[in-house]
């Protein structure tokens, strides 16, 4: 993971060496100056980099899960802050402490969130909005990279036109998505060497230049330094730090590849290699500029050693292509838990690797990224633009790490809100000077950053609001079956009979037959598929055997086929040791690599019922040998006993020969009447929900089953 972490994650900023100088300084620096902006770069990509994200925020992971959203979602782990899917609900694992082992400001911290309206909205919106800042980035990298690598040939013909090198990028751009299917594992171990032999060749590079020409810019480890810089240049020294900010960009995807990769790994791979081969790169570029004239104006190429030139050049072009990997992987991830968290459609991801589950390779994504990534290339056509852009975007999506963070610390972490206030300042002070100076480059570029991530977050938070709204609707399906149906016998004797309770109407259920396999999609214990509530409603008829079937996905490749299946008889009423007649719950558990639902599925569940019956009467019967039969009595019971069971297994398979079905729920929503003008941007609001939610694919068309046994069973929910 060490080697992979390299070839992923340090490409974006590993390549800000070309660039760093040339974008700070607009003219020849004087020695003091030079000094101050090193002092700067080092500093900052020691507490920005290296404290902040390497030691600090890697900790903030959601179950090795990172980014912004993932702090969002540990947050509400430790407070009830979210509202959340009654599919997921009983799978979150919930951590939060207990009020007495909290110090008084923390428990007050915790409160304050928990019950005002505002702070819950304001943590939803700026989550949202800074994960839709880093999958801007994801649109914005690829075309800065590679245009800004093809760039690099007119160092050697300068008569290359903008046409060849706007070309040539948007070519090399389509064929690195084109290899995005390969996988994580596959394409950071072809990229990793590329960006090992850059980072070294930065390393050398720095060594050199800086004891053939002036070791003395070694005293830029001093912060008098940087503050020298801002007194003697105030205002532009200020504005400059738009610059300077572009040494430590793509250290957000160095949080969101977290995912992708370990904490350890990341933290090693970055202390150890790539933060000493940077500031050796700075540090040596510093010394050479500060005895060549012009330099600055292109600090890598101007400052490599003799006879280097080529193999540097070749090598820098195929690091800055290699770059644009980080984004895309960190796009990957983070929309993977913005679907977890229901602030998105349900997608198709492809899990590239039965090692690490979070190694993910999304398709229709990648293929909307290249598209918006060569419209970027052709309309930007150069680098300048597109660093604004750029420069901005990651400095505020520091600045929400920040904060999120902070509130991680106080409520999850438990630290001495003291504490945590100190770090804050001292962080949100360093965030806050980059980002007022990159704010004043919104005109230039930016404003294409804000204006995708404001598109972006207005999807997300339109389809979450949607389906709040649904969830809403369907909590008067969650009717227990003893709420629904119970077994009447006019004797004894006689056989139950299967009637409606007083809820839905009262009356008989007439038996239809074959084996019902109702899809549940929230698989509570207690509760009733929703498809099956209204097929019962409409009809007042229920399947000989009915199976409310719930698929459960676990974070792993695969399950065994031993632990797959888990099967339970539906209760007759709490705390009720009795159960309804030929009623059972079946939960499948499967791994990311399983193929669950095929045409087979019908032939598993009925074995599965089977071998179900047999063990629970193989059960019984252990049970009761361990008391003497001491009578007729006894011994007539357990013949009765014996034929319940073989009776239940006639029933079965006489079900299963006759037909299987499989019953799916086709819900559809109408929006409730408006009755003032208050209620129209909720019902504008709805209405684009349902359109979203209408072009979002259909479930039965893509099941694998027999098209003749599959029934879609339709139901109105107002919301």
């Amino acid at each position: 993971l060490i080697y992979q972490s390299i070839g992923i994650i340090y490409g974006d900023i590993g390549t800000s060496p070309l660039y760093v100088y040339s974008s700070t300084f607009s003219e020849e620096p004087s020695y003091d100056d030079l000094l101050g902006v090193l002092s700067l770069i080092i500093w900052t990509l020691t507490l920005m980099v290296s404290v902040k994200y390497v030691l600090i925020v890697l900790r903030a992971d959601d179950e090795g899960e990172g980014g912004t959203f993932a702090v969002y979602s540990l947050l509400s782990r430790y407070a009830n802050i979210v509202r959340r899917d009654p599919r997921e609900e009983r799978t979150i694992k919930m951590e939060r402490a207990h009020t007495g082992d909290l110090s008084a400001s923390n428990k007050y911290t915790r409160s304050f969130l928990e019950r005002s309206a505002f702070m819950k909205t304001l943590l939803k919106l700026t989550g949202v909005f800074g994960v839709s800042l880093v999958m801007a980035d994801g649109v914005l990298t690829p075309a800065q990279s590679v245009l800004g690598a093809i760039q690099g040939l007119r160092v050697v013909d300068e008569t290359i036109t903008t046409a060849t090198i706007v070309g040539t990028s948007c070519a090399i751009l389509i064929l690195l998505f084109l290899i995005q299917p390969l996988g994580t594992s596959k394409i950071a171990g072809s990229f990793a060497p590329i960006v090992i032999i850059w980072l070294v060749f930065n390393m050398a590079f720095g060594i050199y230049n800086l004891v053939h020409f002036d070791h003395t810019v070694l005293k830029a480890f001093s912060p008098y330094f940087a503050g020298a810089y801002f007194m003697r240049n105030k205002t532009d020294g200020w504005l400059s730090l738009g610059g300077i900010l572009l040494a430590f960009t793509g250290v957000e995807a160095l949080f969101a590849d977290l995912g992708a990769f370990s904490r350890g790994s990341v933290q090693i791979s970055w202390l150890c290699f790539a933060y000493p081969c940077l500031l050796l790169a700075y540090i040596g570029q510093a010394a050479y500029i500060s005895q060549n004239v012009d330099a600055y104006s292109n600090p890598f190429f101007n400052s490599v050693p003799p006879k280097m030139f080529y193999p540097s050049l070749v090598v820098a072009i195929l690091a800055a292509i290699v770059a644009s990997q980080t984004m895309i992987t960190a796009t990957f991830q983070l929309l993977s838990q913005i679907v977890k968290l229901s602030y998105f459609p349900q997608i198709k991801v492809i899990h590239t690797s039965k090692i690490f589950h979070q190694q993910i390779y999304i398709p229709w994504v990648n293929w909307l990224l290249m598209i918006g990534t060569i419209c970027v290339t052709a309309a930007y056509n150069n680098t300048t633009k597109l660093g604004h852009a750029y420069g901005f975007c990651v400095i505020l999506v520091t600045f929400i790490t920040t904060f999120m963070v902070s509130l991680v610390a106080i409520v999850a972490w438990r630290l001495p809100i003291y504490v945590v206030i100190l770090g804050f300042l001292v962080f949100g002070t360093l965030d806050g000077l980059y980002l007022s100076s990159a704010i004043t480059k919104v005109p230039d570029g930016a404003w294409f950053t804000l204006c995708l991530a404001v598109f972006l977050s207005t999807i997300f938070i339109l389809w979450r609001f949607g389906k709040e709204n649904q969830w809403q609707a369907e909590a008067s399906d969650k009717i227990a079956p003893w709420n629904l149906v119970f077994e009447f016998r006019k004797k004894q004797t006689d056989e139950p009979q299967l009637r409606l309770t007083k809820q839905p109407g009262g009356g008989p259920v007439s038996s239809l037959r074959g084996v019902g396999i109702f899809f549940d999609k929230t698989g509570t214990p207690n509760g009733t598929p929703a498809v099956f509530v209204h097929f019962l409603q409409k009809f007042r008829a229920a399947p000989e055997v009915v199976v409310f079937f719930h698929i459960r996905p676990l974070p792993c490749p695969t399950v065994a086929p031993e632990d797959r299946f888990s099967v339970s008889r539906c209760s007759t009423g709490p705390g009720s040791d009795g159960a309804l007649k030929n009623f059972y719950r079946v939960t499948i558990r499967h791994g990311y690599v399983d193929r669950v639902i095929s045409r087979h599925l019908g032939l598993l569940i009925y074995e599965n019922l089977r071998n179900f019956i047999i063990h629970e009467s193989m059960k019984s019967h252990s049970n009761n040998s361990l008391v003497e039969e001491s009578n007729e009595e006894d011994k007539r019971m357990s013949a009765a006993k014996e034929a319940l069971v073989n009776a239940r297994l006639n029933t079965l398979q006489a079900a299963y020969e006759d037909q299987v079905v499989y019953i799916v729920g086709k819900e559809q929503m109408r929006i409730d009447e408006v009755r003032n003008c208050r209620g129209w941007p909720r019902r504008i609001t709805l209405a684009a929900f349902l359109w979203l939610r209408s072009n979002t694919g259909n479930k039965v068309a893509n099941m694998d089953l027999e098209v003749e046994k599959l029934v879609e069973v339709g139901f109105v929910k107002v919301i």
